[in-house]
């Protein structure tokens, strides 16, 4: 297991002016510290490749997408992982498909295949109760907990007149009130080793308007500011909060028919009703738009932003949103 907070602090940087020499090394695998005559010394340490070596991490929205491609690449940077998924129906009017308890193991045995260990919890975030006790139980088992990724998210689409209240509810309460729980059941543990990283997971789309998408914007637009307060809350207590921001990932919660209807009607088209000729009408209507030329980004290029965020190299960043859009961000005040 890593050291505690505490133990970190005594041997990372104690001057700011080597905060960049400091940073710059620990990708290298070089960690400096002060020695007793106050200066400051080099450090053999776990290459970028193990950067997090023997740490706890906890990834909700585990079983695919974004969450197993990030899990596997903090597994491969030698943390423990810990999945949480509802493998369930969440939005029954949603058109995707949702996650099962199979894809969940088939990450865990993806993780443990890096030689890490693997430990999972099938439960919906909006359980706080559920999520504080899953919490207690890694802690237990592990003795500590280093890192949250707060991935789990859903999507569906509705116009905003013609909403029902679930279509408003679900997403505002999975999404922004369940990566609130998500902070409420981990932070504590975070906060008492005087050390830790949070990541949330909001969207490009919570960075402007989306057509017939209120809910899902307000929700991620929402993680944003939770963010925010969070890591001026936090960090007097050695946690850094921060927020990936991806753009449209190749997952199924953009590869479903409802989504490409979306698309072409952003685009002014009206859609066939038939998924394989609109989801090829919808890519070259994506591409077409996206400034990199790529109309779905692989989940796997969130992971090094991820990693980053969790590992000592980010250590004087809190409160910032990482884009990885394909370029859309460019259309972002």
């Amino acid at each position: 297991m890593p050291s505690s907070g505490k133990q970190e602090s005594a041997t990372a940087i104690v001057s700011r002016r080597f905060f960049l020499a400091a940073g710059s090394a620990a990708l290298s695998g070089i960690s400096l510290a002060q020695n007793t005559e106050g200066q400051m010394t080099q450090m053999k340490t776990e290459p970028w490749g193990r950067i997090l070596n023997g740490r706890v991490a906890v990834v909700t929205g585990a079983a695919r997408g974004i969450g197993r491609a990030v899990a596997l690449a903090l597994a491969n940077s030698g943390a423990h992982v810990v999945g949480i998924d509802i493998c369930a129906v969440v939005d029954p009017r949603s058109g995707v498909e949702p996650a099962s308890r199979a894809e969940l193991d088939q990450t865990g045995e993806m993780v443990k295949s890096e030689g890490v260990q693997w430990k999972s919890f099938v439960l919906d975030q909006r359980d706080l109760p559920a999520l504080r006790i899953a919490a207690e139980k890694i802690h237990a088992e592990f003795g500590r907990i280093d890192i949250l990724f707060a991935n789990a998210g859903i999507q569906a689409f509705r116009p905003l007149l013609q909403m029902e209240d679930p279509d408003w509810h679900i997403q505002i309460d999975v999404n922004l009130t369940g990566t609130a729980n998500a902070l409420r059941a981990f932070a504590p543990y975070m906060v008492q080793q005087e050390h830790g990283r949070i990541i949330m997971t909001t969207s490009t789309q919570g960075r402007h308007g989306t057509l017939n998408g209120s809910a899902y914007s307000a929700s991620k637009w929402g993680i944003i500011g939770l963010m925010k307060s969070a890591a001026m809350e936090l960090g007097p207590h050695g946690v850094t909060v921060n927020c990936l921001v991806p753009g449209l990932i190749d997952t199924p919660l953009t590869r479903h028919e409802e989504r490409y209807e979306q698309a072409l009607q952003v685009a002014g088209r009206t859609p066939t009703g038939d998924k394989a000729v609109d989801e090829e009408a919808a890519r070259k209507v994506l591409q077409s738009k996206s400034i990199l030329g790529v109309p779905w980004i692989d989940p796997a290029e969130m992971s090094p932003v991820v990693v980053f965020l969790a590992s000592d190299a980010a250590r004087m960043v809190s409160g910032a949103t990482y884009d990885v859009t394909g370029g859309d961000s460019a259309n972002n005040v």
